[in-house]
């Protein structure tokens, strides 16, 4: 990031001050997703300009593309400034979803500015329009791409060290829109150039035809960002490797922990949710078993930041359902033997 960068980063900070009473972390979101706003306003105030001035549908439907990142950011800026507020009463498992929410509603928008692109484009093509000055084009969206490049990088940054969906569903968009820009960049060059080597030669269709190339662009990136976001309001469990990473550290625990079953995980946000049942020997003692509880459950927070943990204590009886066997850590003789430990003891209490 350069310097002039970095002050126009550190500015948004005065423009729009924080919300008192925020950790670093949640400034650290809001500081970003700020700048991301103000990105795209002067983005969409220069196309605008530009593509009226030269006539064309191209940098009209990447100022439209910025528009719906502004809409993006707005809401990621809302998202996030919110979704960090601690469980309440209301609310007892947090405000996480707000983020999931967020990238879905912008998941939404994206499509809704795709096929609008896609209107004006090929009514472009049916009616092709000569294009002025075609150079400023190239100028206006060599900017954009420099400015989404190094935004997009640092809500990235952020968006990575805080697991913020929002964030990364912003900086998403605006990485598409350096590819766009990119593409009409290229094509509105073509044109320029064309003029001085193949002179007379109808170039203008290739304005339109870059249109609907950013609108197939713009489609894709709202189907896997609605795919990332709806998975997680709709309560679906956490990657197979964090899955894998939770069953490691609870048979790490072994011999203290006989076995787990019920494990249930789900994602909210950037918030975890880890559940499962741990067995254990009838006779350990309360103190010891929730030791135990404590310290997987600091385990796991270590490897997979922001998760809430709760595990159910059951004593272990020996006897398996199929469940509970896929995941007992004791060999058959083990099981064996405590089963018996259990049946004598019910006979001594007799």
């Amino acid at each position: 990031m350069t310097r002039h960068f970095y002050l126009v980063y550190k500015l948004t900070e005065l423009i729009i001050p924080f919300p008192d009473g925020l950790m670093e972390t949640a400034k650290e979101k809001i500081s970003v997703a700020r700048l991301s706003i103000i990105s795209n306003t002067f983005l969409i105030i220069m196309k605008v300009i530009i593509g009226l001035m030269i006539g064309s549908v191209s940098i009209i439907s990447e100022a439209i593309h910025s528009g719906v990142d502004l809409i993006a950011a707005v809401i990621a800026y809302i998202s996030v400034k919110n979704s960090g507020k601690p469980a309440d009463k209301d609310h007892p498992f947090g405000h996480g979803k707000i983020e999931n929410i967020s990238g879905t509603v912008e998941a939404a928008l994206i499509f809704l500015a795709a096929t609008w692109i896609i209107y004006e484009a090929i009514k472009r093509l049916m009616h092709p329009r000569l294009l002025e000055a075609a150079s400023w084009g190239v100028g206006v969206m060599l900017v954009s791409c420099i400015v989404n490049i190094l935004v997009s990088e640092r809500l990235f940054e952020i968006g990575n060290k805080t697991d913020s969906v929002a964030l990364k569903a912003d900086a998403w968009h605006l990485r598409t829109d350096v590819y766009t820009s990119a593409g009409v960049m290229g094509g509105l060059f073509l044109i320029w150039l064309g003029k001085w080597v193949m002179p007379g030669v109808p170039l203008n269709w290739i304005d339109p035809l870059a249109a609907i190339a950013v609108a197939g662009l713009i489609i894709h990136a709202a189907w896997v960002l609605t795919k990332e976001s709806a998975r997680d309001l709709l309560d679906h469990t956490l990657p197979a490797a964090e899955r894998t990473l939770v069953r490691d550290l609870i048979t790490s625990m072994h011999p203290d922990v006989h076995g787990y079953h019920k494990l249930k995980t789900r994602k909210a946000g950037s918030i975890r949710f880890i559940e499962f049942h741990m067995l254990v020997d009838p006779q350990m003692s309360v103190e010891k078993s929730h030791r135990i509880t404590d310290d997987i459950t600091r385990m796991i927070y270590d490897r997979l930041p922001n998760s809430n943990v709760t595990i159910h204590v059951e004593p272990c009886d020996g006897r398996c359902d199929d469940e509970c066997a896929d995941n007992c850590l004791l060999s058959a003789e083990d099981r064996a033997i405590q089963l018996r430990k259990i049946e004598s003891g019910k006979s001594r209490s007799r």
